[in-house]
């Protein structure tokens, strides 16, 4: 499946970027691919409209909802601290097959845009105790291992291609967070919902276009939007603005998006607040945008959705925490055994972890207490330097792990992720093992060597955490001139991430 939507098999990475960079640069309106906002927005709407209703109403729109069975997902918790929390995936589908109204503006199912993918993945948490709701982004772009079953390394936006389930275990191994519920939803539903609310307005600081998304506001100030015109801005990754005359051009790509897409769910919630749960014409109309075109797990009742509601229904959404999974983000053509994968992003730890514990709650992952004698490491070497397996080992083992072999492997590039692969049930190690390390680090369940309880493969850009008194050298040596040089990457960046000052916004309050 490629990042359009197309559904493919077989085709190797090289291909699909090369047809990717040759649809970028013609002269094609470019395809939707801006979907996330719809599955979060229209379940958070339709869970709060339908405690309104009465029991037939609910049962009349519940039966219009699709459910469908989603492997890897968590019951939730019934003791312990976690009890009356609960995680979401939500995403949006790209299918132009599941549309009612075929538009050229989104390229359409005659023309071959048939699949689904997850250009951006959000995971939202519901906390019953504290009445509180939190949300994470991950990047489509972000590449991780395991993202397609074969042991491989994708960008995350493919795993939707297998099923939502596989991208509920991408998720899960790689982050340690557990997913209770899944909801998806299509893009014509995004438009629905802001008409039915009549509209919604937004502050734009200059005049600004993206002629990928049909974004165009041709004046400053506040704009009244529909639909349409709503879907462009949550669409726009190649925004230009007006300032003093000259047309400036954003360049933040996807991860800008993401930036300006959760200011408009602060927007849009507030809007929904405001209109919604008090004129019935109103919210029947929502209802009746969303319900049909609703994808849940099976798991999920109509029970759940109004327990939750009572509980969240008076979260303020301008003080909820938005977050992006930190991440370094790689501009150059990504090279993985020979194929390039285009521009694309990498996880970063300690970053990453922080951002996770952040979003659960937590002040540590669980692995963190876990003693470093208990658990059993194999290292492999997955660079172009000589002995960096062993090196990286007698780090490990000054640490206190317990170190019961190395190994070496091919690499996989000049630029590679340190590979974490733990026994499956055993993510507590390896989450304790990715504690003492730092830099691009991915973990995933997969085969360990020497009966270890985890195997880590080195990497470029990487290193051990080790105390300042006894750092004596990088575990990374200075490549030899048989060696690429490891390139140096951009910074990491932060999970929550202040609005740029040409952004679209909420319009300030009148007195």
């Amino acid at each position: 499946m490629d990042d359009e939507g197309n559904q493919s098999t077989g085709e190797l990475p090289a291909v699909r970027e090369s047809r990717r960079s040759r649809r970028r640069s013609g002269k094609r309106p470019r395809s939707w691919r801006r979907r996330l906002v719809i599955g979060l927005v229209s379940l958070v709407v339709f869970l709060g409209l339908v405690v309104g209703s009465g029991v037939a109403y609910i049962a009349y729109r519940n039966h219009q909802i699709k459910k469908i069975n989603v492997n890897n997902l968590v019951a939730p918790a019934t003791s312990g601290p976690n009890v009356g929390v609960q995680t979401f995936l939500l995403i949006g589908s790209t299918s132009r097959c599941a549309l009612a109204k075929q538009n050229p503006a989104f390229g359409t199912c005659a023309g071959g845009i048939t699949g689904v993918n997850s250009d951006v993945i959000i995971l939202l948490r519901a906390d019953q105790h504290t009445h509180s709701i939190s949300i994470l982004s991950i990047p489509r772009d972000l590449v991780l291992y395991n993202v397609r079953p074969g042991d491989q390394f994708y960008k995350i936006d493919a795993a939707l291609y297998d099923g939502p389930g596989q991208l509920v275990n991408v998720i899960e191994q790689d982050f340690g967070i557990p997913i209770n519920h899944f909801a998806e939803l299509n893009f014509d539903t995004f438009q629905n919902i802001v008409n039915a609310l009549g509209g919604i307005s937004m502050y734009f600081p200059f005049a600004e276009t993206d002629s990928y998304s049909s974004l165009n506001i041709k004046t400053p100030g506040c704009h009244h939007l529909n639909g349409f015109e709503a879907l462009a801005v949550v669409r726009a990754r190649h925004l230009s603005y007006l300032d003093h005359g000259t047309w400036l051009y954003d360049g933040s790509g996807d991860l800008g998006r993401i930036i300006r897409v959760h200011e408009f769910l602060r927007v849009l919630a507030s809007a929904l607040q405001k209109q919604g749960l008090s004129n019935p014409i109103t919210d029947n109309a929502i209802i009746g945008a969303i319900a049909p075109q609703l994808t849940v797990d099976s798991k999920l009742s109509v029970t759940d959705m109004v327990n939750l509601v009572l509980a969240f229904h008076s979260v303020n959404p301008l003080t909820s925490p938005q977050a992006t999974m930190p991440n370094i983000e790689d501009h150059a053509n990504y090279m993985f055994q020979g194929y390039n994968f285009g521009s694309v992003v990498l996880p970063s730890y300690p970053a990453d972890q922080k951002a996770v514990d952040s979003f659960e709650g937590l002040k540590s992952p669980p692995g963190a207490n876990i003693s470093p004698s208990s658990v059993s490491v194999s290292v492999e070497n997955g660079t172009y330097t000589p002995g960096d397996e062993t090196t990286v080992a007698d780090h490990l083992a000054s640490l206190g792990f317990k170190i019961v072999g190395t190994g070496t492997t091919t690499p996989v590039g000049p630029v590679s992720e340190a590979l974490v692969y733990y026994k499956k049930g055993h993510i507590l190690q390896a989450e304790r093992l990715v504690q003492s390390l730092q830099g691009i680090v991915s973990m995933a369940v997969g085969p360990t060597q020497n009966g270890a309880d985890v195997t880590l493969i080195t990497g470029s850009n990487f290193s051990v955490k080790l105390p300042r008194t006894a750092a004596k050298k990088p575990p990374i040596s200075t490549p030899t001139t048989v060696a690429p040089a490891y390139p140096i990457l951009g910074p990491v960046s932060s999970a929550i991430q202040s609005l740029p000052f040409y952004d679209p916004r909420a319009c300030p309050a009148t007195k």
